[in-house]
């Protein structure tokens, strides 16, 4: 997915002083054939600098205290980043908004019937693990972003919590009206549980880690083995994020004094009911209280004994308070300024916020990004500068809901559309195989770098070990399958639940999201046992994908920097739109025929004379059935955008050296090209989420939806509403294709 074009790079200081140049075989979208030779040679000696025990010392140091937004430890935190910025040769910063940070005041569960039982609500410190004993700066279990309340009712129990789940329940004749849900981690992102028990009528919601998903029936519990212990919890945000990310106030604007703030009942993505999320531990009872119906096999969790629905003769009282207060949320921002396209800027970004000591997540993550930094650094002591701008993050309050990164790009948004050509993410990195996802214009770029990068365990490149596991899985990374072209490994769309969010469903920059992961499995995700002791005895204890994902994302992140065209190919881009078309045209195909077989089978009366007389259950009523959709106008605009893309990769290769001042121009016609797939009036039901092409959908959380605003219309059976969004889809689709049109032309015209 990248350009081709011939420019020679510009240094500030000769690279002879410190460099060796060394052949090369291949030339780079983006570089002339000599400047190819250069690039890799620079990429292969920036890949010699990142160390794997300085990135594990960046996580000890960094995940040594509870750090979450507005602690100490995460300011102290924030002000050694930016020392060690400094150190290494960047121009660095605190950034600091000010947002809505909710924490408990005080938080009581009980069971009133048939038996009492008070829950205990702590996660006991391990005798074996040093940093689980600094008790008095943990936040306690909790989901921010709930509702306070005091409420009293009955005990449901609905599984994972998720759309279907609520379907079973109605078939088996049970109501959460008026009752509190629980409902085990998994099957979907959790801020999805409250949300739907609140829109089928619950007053409460608790959410557990059963052993089946996290715990002992996966492998040895914590200090054993790498599994949640009974009492560990999951922490998180219910944030309703697919709605809009940020300060759940100042949605669209930066979080910054004098900001227009809505009140707390104002807010569309707080939640309206009290949630809280406990251990297995405090579970236990509460489940095996229930009576009434044995659930569906597929609902039973790894407790030991059988699972029941509820028929509302167990009764909880959940009690929760909390202080509504405003926290700082504090960005550190490095920059180092490019040589000759120094108004282009290339965005690097990683959270360091932890719910408690976060030594995983994001730590591991962002303990790599600074040795990547350091190296970045190093090169440009030697004398290396790259073309465009580097700007690095480490973004604050990404756990309540992706805050510093939103606040930032809306607090900036107009310079980052006229400057951002790329935003690079990562999260957490574990042991294992490259995930990737992002704009697809972007795709071939992120293979072409997976391949010149070494996997640490089998010393083959992270490509080829990744090309394996797909073989052996192909559903790996829930990625397209690969289509066509056999060096390409597809990559995945971007959903939510990382901090690329505001930078491409808001902004419309082109994003990528990488890390590492596959092989360490653990139940201390948001807990208070991910530590570095954890690490040190069951993680990624030489921190290896560390430096794995320096080496990769340092490698990215120079190559677009230094490219003379941004080398983005947007032929990749015209198949994925061309594979959304028919993944669209599928789902109609296959509600049509599940609508029919469902009618049908009414019609005949085979749902009645195959009920068990002796229970209650809801015979299935009849499907929605869309009609037929006209896609010729989408199809017309895809061949118009495929034909632009081919056109555009021709006109690259065969374009002679171009003079500095029509490579800005085109290299800021290609970064603008993703702006196309906006729509200002935003998808329906929130206006803050623009792309029409992939988006985190409104019942998927942290999954993405593709021709969001056509598909979710169709799932839930507005199809006058996907015969519009449909037209807008078309419509960006087109726009795409003319200015890619646009950049033919002017790469014609010299």
């Amino acid at each position: 997915m990248r350009q081709i074009a011939a420019l020679s790079l510009l240094f500030t200081l000769p690279l002879s002083q410190g460099f060796a140049q060394q052949p090369a075989s291949k030339t780079l979208p983006g570089y002339s054939a000599a400047d190819s030779a250069k690039e890799l040679d620079l990429e292969k000696r920036f890949r010699t600098i990142p160390e794997a025990a300085r990135a594990h010392e960046n996580m000890k140091f960094l995940a040594a205290h509870p750090h979450n937004v507005g602690s100490e430890a995460q300011r102290k935190n924030a002000e050694w980043m930016v020392k060690k910025y400094k150190e290494w040769g960047w121009d660095a910063k605190i950034e600091q908004f000010d947002v809505l940070y909710p924490t408990p005041k005080s938080q009581m569960v009980e069971m009133i019937a048939p038996t009492k039982y008070r829950l205990k609500l702590e996660e006991t410190p391990l005798a074996e693990d040093p940093y689980t004993h600094e008790t008095k700066t943990q936040l306690p279990g909790y989901n921010i972003y709930s509702a306070d309340g005091d409420v009293t009712g009955p005990l449901i129990y609905v599984n994972y919590g998720m759309r279907d789940d609520y379907e079973e329940l109605e078939r088996l004749g049970i109501s959460v009206k008026g009752a509190i849900v629980i409902t085990r981690y998994g099957g979907g992102w959790r801020g999805l549980k409250p949300k739907l028990a609140y829109e089928h009528g619950a007053i409460g919601c608790i959410i557990y880690s059963d052993p089946a998903d996290d715990g002992y029936a996966q492998d040895d519990v914590l200090p054993k083995g790498p599994m949640r212990p009974p009492q560990g919890v999951q922490r998180g945000s219910v944030s309703d994020t697919p709605v809009y990310s940020g300060d759940p106030l100042t949605p669209g604007e930066g979080s910054v004094p004098g900001v227009k703030r809505l009140k707390i009942a104002e807010s569309q993505t707080i939640m309206k009911i009290p949630v809280l999320p406990i251990g297995y531990g405090d579970a236990e009872p509460l489940l095996k209280s229930l009576d009434g119906q044995v659930v569906p096999a597929s609902w039973r969790g790894g407790l030991p004994f059988t699972y029941h629905v509820g028929t509302g003769t167990t009764k909880v009282h959940m009690d929760l308070k909390f202080n509504w207060d405003t926290k700082p949320v504090l960005d550190v921002i490095a920059t180092m300024k490019g040589s000759s396209a120094p108004d282009q800027w290339v965005i690097r970004g990683n959270h360091y916020d932890g719910w408690v000591n976060g030594a995983d997540d994001p730590i591991s993550g962002q303990a790599g990004l600074l040795e990547e930094a350091r190296a970045l650094g190093e090169l440009h002591k030697q004398g290396w500068s790259p073309k465009r701008t580097l700007i690095y993050a480490a973004w604050d309050g990404e756990e309540p809901g992706l805050l510093g990164s939103t606040e930032w790009a809306e607090a900036h948004q107009k310079e980052l559309a006229e400057h951002a050509v790329l935003y690079v993410n990562s999260d957490e990195s574990n042991r294992g195989f490259l995930n990737a996802s992002g704009s697809y214009q972007a795709e071939r770029v992120i293979n072409d770098v997976a391949r010149d990068v070494t996997d640490p365990e089998t010393k083959a490149s992270v490509w080829e070990r990744q090309r394996a596991a797909r073989a052996v899985h192909p559903r790996r990374n829930g990625a397209k399958a690969a289509e066509g072209d056999a060096d390409i490994i597809p990559i995945g769309a971007l959903g939510s639940g990382s901090d690329f969010q505001a930078f491409v469903d808001h902004l419309g920059v082109t994003s990528i999201s990488l890390g590492f992961g596959g092989e360490d499995h653990s139940g201390t995700y948001h807990s208070a046992y991910d530590t570095p002791w954890f690490i040190e005895h069951f993680g990624d204890k030489d921190a290896l994908y560390g430096k794995a994902l320096a080496d990769t994302a340092g490698t990215l992140v120079m190559r677009v920097a230094d490219a003379d065209l941004l080398p983005y190919d947007f032929r990749d881009l015209a198949t994925t739109v061309a594979g959304y078309s028919q993944e669209v045209k599928g789902l109609v195909k296959q509600m049509q025929q599940a609508a029919e077989a469902r009618q049908k089978d009414i019609d005949a009366g085979y749902y009645k004379l195959a009920a068990d007389p002796t229970k209650t259950v809801k015979l299935p009523e009849a499907l929605p059935n869309p009609p037929d959709f006209d896609f010729s106008g989408l199809d017309a605009a895809i061949g118009k955008l495929k034909k632009a893309a081919d056109d555009l990769k021709a006109a690259e290769d065969s374009a002679g050296e171009l003079d500095a001042k029509k490579a800005e121009t085109i290299n800021l016609q290609l970064a603008m090209a993703e702006h196309k797939f906006l729509n200002p009036a935003g998808l329906p039901r929130r206006p803050w989420v623009e792309h029409v092409l992939y988006a985190p959908g409104w019942y998927t959380g942290y999954g993405a939806k593709t021709m969001p605003g056509v598909t979710e219309a169709i799932e839930d059976g507005r199809f006058d509403e996907a015969k519009q969004q449909m037209v807008i889809v078309t419509n960006a689709v087109n726009a795409e294709a003319e200015h890619l049109e646009g950049i033919v032309k002017e790469l014609g015209a010299q």
